[in-house]
């Protein structure tokens, strides 16, 4: 159902099945690679209301960090993973199974089908903790003191403001399934409002 693919290696369509909905890829680390491509077979598709969540687990770590997600929409993505760090949403499972099979050095590759409304809920924590920590690549304004109260927006807050935003674009299709492309429509738009308007998570409107 899923394939993976390393520039100057060769189509991986073969992962491991550890149950009928989470699958592992082992990959050597030799030679070196900053990014892999995970996409979904031409003429397979997941089940009904679903989509996938990909995850990596390097080597010391047993722990599966949280990539991205593909489906419906949006049937392959680019993921960096050179430099990751441990200490991300794992799955237990795959820990459990797929790092046992492994050869030591292996870095393991996680693919799990779930249900969509999951899967965004995942993505948009996952979108709202890398934007609170490189808040101030992105914009000194998301943290900045607020010169009229003297205080400063707290990462809870933060956060609390962006997974709002993400409802309420994603509430807006009337419906309760929203295909995982309207999420990433929803990013784009996100990271173009706080280019244009920096502050605009400081206010609580």
């Amino acid at each position: 159902m899923f394939g993976l693919i390393i520039s100057g290696r060769p189509v991986d369509a073969t992962p491991q099945a550890i149950t009928e909905a989470q699958y592992a890829f082992r990959i050597p680390p030799a030679p070196a690679f900053s990014h892999i491509v995970v996409f979904m077979l031409p003429g397979t598709q997941l089940p009904p209301g679903t989509a996938a969540t990909v995850f990596v687990q390097i080597p010391p770590s047993q722990e599966f960090k949280l990539l991205g997600g593909i489906g419906p929409g949006k049937e392959s993505a680019i993921f960096k993973v050179n430099g990751l760090k441990s200490g991300g949403p794992s799955n237990d499972v795959m820990i459990d199974d797929a790092s046992n099979g492994a050869v030591p050095g292996d870095i393991v590759v996680g693919v799990s089908i779930e249900p969509e409304q999951q899967v965004a809920a995942q993505l948009a924590t996952l979108q709202s903790g890398g934007m609170a920590n490189n808040s101030q690549q992105m914009s000194s304004a998301l943290v900045r003191t607020d010169s009229a109260s003297g205080g400063r927006a707290s990462t809870k807050v933060l956060a609390q403001r962006i997974i709002g935003n993400a409802f309420n674009f994603l509430a807006s299709f009337g419906s309760d399934t929203v295909p995982l492309k309207a999420f990433q429509d929803w990013w784009t738009k996100f990271e173009k409002k706080v280019e244009l308007d920096p502050s605009f998570l400081d206010r609580a409107d």
